[in-house]
């Protein structure tokens, strides 16, 4: 995969080009909806509670609500205190509220309907789009409907986690998706001085990507791609998950807690290794990346190899060097470096986007096959917690 250029779309679309991405965004969102549906799974009562996941017609519900909140009510932050007008659902913010309304409880709210859920959806949609086609050109005027997108861009992208974490089938775009892994090498790169993070003049800008600020990068040597199934194998034939001194600390901790052999979703068949898919059990490919693994296994792997894993500005570094070697996109790919806020930070109208993860959480950066191409950024910061291996991720090293 070539790198993709430092702005994707939706952070410089015009209004016709948001208005496009915006539709294709939700037919996006209510056809992984309806994999759900089809499984009896459009209603909380049963969908098995996980952490990692939401029911599938609360978050649905709440993507329209945080559109609403931003583009049709006029809130000022993402505090539904702050809007100037109310929703077009009463109670919505008593239900969709994601900074008020605990993970767990999203299990047992008093939610409409199915039928009524997709109205709202549809009549905020709707009339987003009206709103849209009056819109100035300017960055300030589309803010907030470029974060919309975004927004609902990352939920659709949850969504197809959780179609493999319930184990549903997903469209072919998502079931069928190669990642092979050519020809891989080590890149060496001299370093020096460059712009960490994203300028202010690139159109819409996640709060945490500001502002750009210089950072100086030792040589360093880098894969050119993902760790392949193969590689991560040679890792557990070894007894990888057996030697204690791989997991240390909280590592280890998880590990004890998992009592894991091998990543999340690999099963051992007949002396061959298989893997689950959306809800099949597929043949182990040894030339793709190795993906469900987190931060932990992955920092393992790299004990064991006598490797480590990029810091992110190394990975920016080589992202945006040119070097047509350099292959990223394919999965999420950990980093070593915990998700901190850059010099002189302030939070955005989405007060609540990055502020409540620093220091908790690390940073990924790439795209996986599932992320939507107008997303994709060699500065877009992903940040999860360590312990998730839900996520469509992997890693790649670094010489020591």
């Amino acid at each position: 995969m070539t790198e993709e250029p430092a702005n994707p779309s939706f952070r410089i679309a015009t209004p016709s080009g948001l208005a496009a991405a915006m539709r294709d965004a939700r037919s996006r969102t209510l056809s992984l909806f309806e994999r759900f549906a089809a499984a009896g799974l459009d209603t909380a009562d049963q969908v098995p509670y996980l952490a990692i996941v939401n029911p599938p017609l609360w978050e649905l519900g709440h993507v329209s609500w945080f559109g609403e909140l931003f583009l049709l009510r006029e809130a000022a932050s993402s505090n539904p205190g702050s809007a100037r007008y109310p929703s077009l659902l009463d109670g919505s913010d008593r239900w969709f509220d994601s900074n008020a309304v605990p993970h767990r409880t999203r299990w047992s709210l008093n939610l409409p309907g199915t039928a009524a859920i997709k109205t709202y959806c549809r009549d905020v949609f709707e009339r987003t789009l009206d709103k849209l086609d009056q819109a100035g050109q300017d960055n300030a005027a589309l803010y907030a409907y470029r974060l919309s997108l975004a927004h609902e861009d990352m939920h659709g992208e949850a969504f197809a986690y959780t179609l493999q974490t319930l184990g549903i089938s997903a469209p072919s775009v998502l079931a069928s998706a190669d990642c092979d892994i050519a020809s891989p090498m080590e890149i060496r790169y001299s370093g020096g001085e460059f712009c960490l993070g994203s300028e202010p003049d690139q159109g819409f800008v996640f709060d945490n990507e500001k502002w750009a600020h210089p950072v100086t990068v030792p040589p360093f040597a880098i894969d050119s791609s993902l760790i392949s199934n193969a590689q991560y194998a040679a890792f557990v034939e070894d007894g990888g998950y057996e030697q204690a001194a791989l997991w240390p600390d909280s590592a280890g901790a998880w590990l004890a807690r998992q009592q894991r052999a091998a990543p999340r979703y690999w099963r051992r068949v007949d002396g061959d290794w298989y893997v689950e898919r959306f809800g099949s059990l597929v043949s182990l490919r040894p030339e793709e990346p190795v993906r469900h693994v987190n931060l932990h296994e992955a920092q393992a792997f790299c004990r064991w190899a006598g490797r480590r894993l990029p810091g992110e500005g190394e990975w920016e570094f080589a992202a945006r060097s040119g070097n047509r070697d350099f292959r990223w996109g394919d999965l999420w790919e950990w980093t070593r470096s915990p998700f901190e806020p850059y010099p002189g930070f302030t939070s955005d109208a989405y007060r609540e986007y990055s502020v409540p993860w620093f220091k908790t959480h690390q940073v990924l950066r790439g795209a996986s096959f599932a992320t939507q191409t107008r997303m994709r950024s060699p500065v877009y910061r992903n940040f999860f917690m360590p312990h998730r291996d839900d996520l469509f991720a992997g890693f790649r090293t670094c010489a020591l």
